[in-house]
Order: C-alpha cells, then sequence, then structure tokens
C-alpha cells in the first residue's frame, strides 16, 4: 500500500510539472491546442475588453518555409448594441478573457499538419480573441457610477498587432488577415489598415468568412440590421474608425458597417467565402424573430428539408441578394477571390471538414482550401458560385446553436 501510495504521488508530481513547463502548445494526432497570451501592455494603450480583463491571442509559431508568413484570424461571436446586452456579454467568454477557454483548438486555415492545410500550415498563426462586442472597432467607455463597460475594440486591435510585431510580424513576408462571422466583418473594417503596418514590400491579402452582410429588408420589411448596427455604433463609437472614404459617400454610418457597401472602397485583394444561405443571416437578417411572432420559420430554420415552397422560394431571394451584391466585385475586381457554396452553414475555414478534407464542400470538385490557396499564390483565377439549393451533394448543412 506504502509503495502504491509513492508511486501514485511520484506520478502525479511527474505529471504537474509536466504541466507546469510544458510548451504552449499540446499536440496529438489531429488535435492542436494553443496557449493563450495576454497582451500585458494592453492597459497603457487603453486596450481592454468589456469588463476591463486584458486582451489576449493565441500564437502557434511558424516553421521552414512558412516561418515569415503570418495568419491573422479574427475570433467571431456577434455584437451587442445596446448597455444592457453589453452588460451581459461582459460576464461571458465573449466580453471578458477571464472567461474563455486559455486553450484553443487551432483546425482548418489554423492547421499545422500539412495533409490538412497544406497552403498555410507552417505559417505564423494567430487567432485574435474577441472580447468588445463590435468587431475590434469601437473607442469610447460607459460609466454611470453604478455599471463600467469598456469599448476599446479598435484599440484592442492596434495592441495585438503592437505585441506581434516584435515577435516577427514586423518582418512578414507574406500575411493573411482573416476571420469568421464578426471576425469576418472585421477584415473588411482593419485590412487596409494592417497594410500600413507590415512592411512595405510584404504581400498582404484578406479573407471573409461568412462576414459579408447584407443590407437587406428582413421578413416584416424593416431593415432590422441596418437599425442594429446604427445603436451599435453610436453605443460603442465606432463612426471615428469607418472607411472615410465611404463615410464621405454614405448618408448614413451604418450603411459603412455593412461588408456590402464598404468593399468598393478597399483596395487589398480580397477573398470573400460565404454561403448563400448563411445561418446567421437566415436567422437574424432575413427572419429575426421579431419578424415571425407565430414560429412559422422556427422548422425551416432547424432543418432546410422541412422548408415549404413559399420559404424555399424566400431562401432563393436570399441568395438573388447575395450574388447581386457581389456582381460588381465578381466582374470588376482583378485581385479578388469568390467562393459562394450553396451550404446551410455559417463559418467554414476554421473546420476541418468544410476546409479541407475527404468530404469536404466543392464547387466544381474544389475544396474551401483548395480555392483560397489558388487564389493567394496566384495559381489560377478562383471566384466559384454555386448552384441554388438543394443542388450540391457535397454540402455540410450546419444549423448552430443560438450565440451567447
Amino acid at each position: 500500500m506504502k509503495i502504491t501510495t509513492v508511486l501514485n504521488f511520484d506520478i502525479m508530481l511527474s505529471l504537474l510539472l509536466f504541466l507546469a513547463f510544458a510548451p504552449w502548445c499540446i499536440h496529438s494526432e489531429e488535435r492542436l491546442l494553443v496557449g493563450m497570451t495576454l497582451v500585458r501592455n494592453a492597459t497603457a494603450h487603453g486596450a481592454l475588453c468589456l469588463d476591463g480583463s486584458l486582451p489576449a491571442y493565441h500564437l502557434h509559431r511558424g516553421f521552414g518555409g512558412g516561418a515569415n508568413n503570418w495568419i491573422l484570424q479574427f475570433e467571431g461571436g456577434g455584437w451587442c448594441n445596446d448597455v444592457s446586452s453589453c452588460l451581459k456579454r461582459a460576464t461571458t467568454r465573449r466580453g471578458s478573457t477571464r472567461f474563455m477557454s486559455k486553450l484553443e483548438v487551432f483546425s482548418g486555415i489554423l492547421s499545422n499538419n500539412a495533409s490538412l492545410n497544406p497552403d498555410f500550415f507552417n505559417w505564423n498563426r494567430v487567432k485574435l480573441r474577441y472580447c468588445d462586442g463590435a468587431s475590434f472597432s469601437g473607442d469610447s467607455k460607459f460609466d454611470n457610477g453604478t455599471s463600467l463597460l469598456y469599448f476599446r475594440g479598435q484599440k484592442i486591435w492596434e495592441a495585438i498587432i503592437l505585441d506581434l510585431l516584435p515577435k516577427g510580424l514586423a518582418s512578414a513576408s507574406k500575411a493573411l488577415l482573416s476571420g469568421c462571422s464578426a471576425g469576418g466583418l472585421a477584415t473588411f473594417l482593419h485590412c487596409d489598415n494592417l497594410k500600413k503596418m507590415l512592411p512595405s514590400n510584404a504581400s498582404l491579402k484578406c479573407l471573409s468568412d461568412a462576414g459579408f452582410f447584407l443590407d437587406v429588408r428582413d421578413m416584416s420589411l424593416n431593415y432590422t440590421m441596418r437599425s442594429f448596427y446604427h445603436d451599435l455604433i453610436a453605443l460603442q463609437g465606432i463612426k471615428q474608425n469607418l472607411n472615410q472614404n465611404c463615410m464621405s459617400s454614405m448618408n448614413h454610418p451604418e450603411l459603412c458597417f455593412f461588408p456590402q457597401h464598404a468593399l468598393q472602397y478597399i483596395t487589398t485583394p480580397y477573398f470573400i467565402l460565404n454561403s448563400a444561405y448563411d445561418v446567421f443571416q437566415f436567422h437574424h437578417s432575413l427572419v429575426p424573430p421579431s419578424a415571425d411572432l407565430h414560429g412559422h420559420w422556427n422548422n425551416c430554420k432547424l432543418n432546410p428539408v422541412a422548408c415549404n415552397a413559399n420559404q424555399i422560394n424566400v431562401l432563393q431571394g436570399m441568395r438573388h441578394d447575395m450574388l447581386t451584391a457581389l456582381i460588381s466585385f465578381y466582374k470588376n475586381s482583378k485581385r479578388g477571390g469568390l467562393f459562394i457554396n450553396s451550404c446551410f452553414a455559417h463559418c467554414q475555414s476554421e473546420s476541418q471538414d468544410t476546409w479541407f478534407a475527404v468530404d469536404s464542400p466543392r464547387i466544381h470538385n474544389k475544396t474551401i482550401a483548395e480555392a483560397v490557396g489558388d487564389w493567394y499564390f496566384g495559381r489560377r483565377v478562383t471566384k466559384e458560385i454555386d448552384c441554388p439549393y438543394p443542388c450540391d451533394t457535397t454540402c455540410h448543412n450546419l444549423i448552430p446553436s443560438p450565440l451567447v
């Protein structure tokens, strides 16, 4: 008994020492966990999460031929556009690094496995954690003497970049600014800005995954998302950080928060990855709860097979609106890329199943990873648009749970 106790103690001690001094990354056969880095000097820049905690990122170093190349991936997670929702958000992982997982899975475009991420596996890969609720764009504060909220997304973005520059970003040869959902929208806001921070000879391109949000009327004929963004911009002090060329040509600042309107003013090469039936836009822009008080769309939202003929027609209208919004980019952009598939999905670059796998979604037999790689490295023109639902049998229809 005593020997067993001693052995157990030794095993536990060895395990604790391993965890204490282990490298930041823990590998398994197909799983890469990367540790969190807090931006320690962020307070000096006024860069704080909603609750005042320090911002953070996860960095996995590149190697070999990719040692001087960088992927910066904005985390997504919706927005908060009033004090009440932002106070609630500040008590979750969406508004505080205190509640975030300290290890993040790097898969898909962030994988370090050449067979799973053939073009970017050996690049420096960074995931920027999202804790401001405004796509890294706000610069204000709320303080009524009882509650305090920091709307400092713009400063968080700047503080993370400043922290990464001496770690090798300052000498980057190639860079890809990417993001999913609200993070995909953040790429539109910061794409040209990052160009100014990198070496003049660095090749920067930008990728938005599920971030091409449409400025359209919902089922009640209201501009639900436009109203939401109006309140968001006013609350978080975003107006000053929007594209000024866009601002000078639009009557309302919230229009420049829509990639649909902002894209024409961006000069950096862009790739837009989106589902034509993006489930977030389907659930929140096209048929928000306020436009379906009796729940007629509930079954259709949970499973596209359950949609009736009229609902399918409405969804085909959503696809038409997206393709119409992209037609100028499709026809005129010589350096741009597109992958618009017909899957009911939202965010497809960070999941291995949808990024690059045996059964990944395809258009013209090309996976998302292959399309993005062909575009980035100029191997061939990549502007892929899928046929309408339900023609694509390669789809992974991913119905998400509500955002928290």
